[in-house]
């Protein structure tokens, strides 16, 4: 069975950093991904630099990447603006993005659900029209840092109302990390059920530990699509020192030692992650990537004993 994996630590992982990452490493970044195999990637956002400085370069990045017929490089559109820069540089998916909770919607986006509907329809049907793929983010579906649990028909509404406007796969974010497989389960029973499993995507956190296990959850309810962050980069902004994103080297041990099929080449992932730490220059959260470095220092030491034995 196969299981796509959207690759979103570019976008995603990169925004949460403090650190500026020089425009020509997120390039080599991104090649490492494709390279190893990924096919969806999120290479950036055109939300205004003022509120994500760290992507400020967004359309060079874009401007410089390989083009490769195989790998499609999406990105984060807020309004018709974005939209309008993506288009600039090239770009053939864009997402867009709201919240299930109104609270971590009018913080996000200063609008309520309601308010927010006319606009976001408005720039999937300009994409549309400029012949671009569009994918849809609802956050905080398994709780809010404000509120705190969330109706699901919130959720069943956001995704009804996005997958009307012609996006083609919803994903469908635990924001805070908070969620279990036991709610897992139930939620995307009801949203398979009413959409099907096919436009529904899972993008979890492990803030509390519980990431994989979800993922778990999701793939016995038909869900064949996640999204995940090399190195496990980014955290969650409502609990500082926490974790974010799940590892997309765990996600692809855990999936492979599960049977199912990726496309993607772990070594040459664990490269990727590798590269990226070595950048940042503190350790990233990937257990597969720390076990991986561990390992591989074990053995170039055990050969150095041996060759001066």
């Amino acid at each position: 069975m196969q299981v796509q994996i959207v690759e979103v630590g570019p976008r995603d992982g990169l925004q949460n950093e403090s650190q500026m990452v020089p425009t020509e490493a997120k390039i080599r970044l991104i090649g490492l991904l494709a390279e190893a195999g990924l096919r969806r990637i999120e290479a950036g956002s055109f939300v205004h630099p003022r509120w994500i400085p760290q992507l400020a370069d967004t359309a060079d990045v874009f401007r410089q990447l390989p083009r490769n017929p195989d790998v499609t490089y999406s990105a984060l559109v807020p309004n018709l603006r974005g939209l309008e820069r993506a288009r600039e540089c090239g770009v053939t998916e864009v997402a867009v993005f709201m919240s299930a909770s109104e609270t971590h919607n009018r913080k996000n986006i200063n609008k309520s659900i309601s308010e927010t509907f006319p606009v976001l329809r408005e720039v999937v049907q300009e994409a549309l029209t400029l012949g671009m793929r569009v994918r849809g983010y609802v956050s905080t579906v398994f709780g809010c840092p404000y509120e705190g649990a969330v109706p699901l028909d919130n959720s069943r509404r956001v995704t009804d109302e996005l997958l009307k406007m012609g996006v083609y796969e919803v994903s469908i974010g635990d924001t805070i990390g908070v969620a279990t497989p036991r709610q897992v389960q139930e939620t995307f029973s009801v949203l398979v059920n009413d959409v099907t499993s096919e436009r529904l995507a899972g993008h979890f956190h492990d803030t509390r530990g519980t990431g994989l296990a979800n993922v778990a959850a999701a793939l016995a309810e038909g869900i064949r699509t996640f999204d995940s962050s090399i190195g496990g980069l980014g955290g969650c902004p409502y609990a500082p020192g926490a974790s974010g994103n799940i590892s997309s080297e765990d996600l692809v041990y855990m999936l492979h030692g599960m049977g199912y099929e990726t496309g993607v080449d772990l070594q040459k992932l664990i490269e990727a992650g590798s590269y990226i730490q070595r950048q940042l220059g503190r350790p990233l959260p990937s257990k597969v990537l720390a076990a991986s470095l561990a390992q591989a220092e074990t053995c170039a030491k055990n050969e150095a004993e041996g060759d001066t034995a």
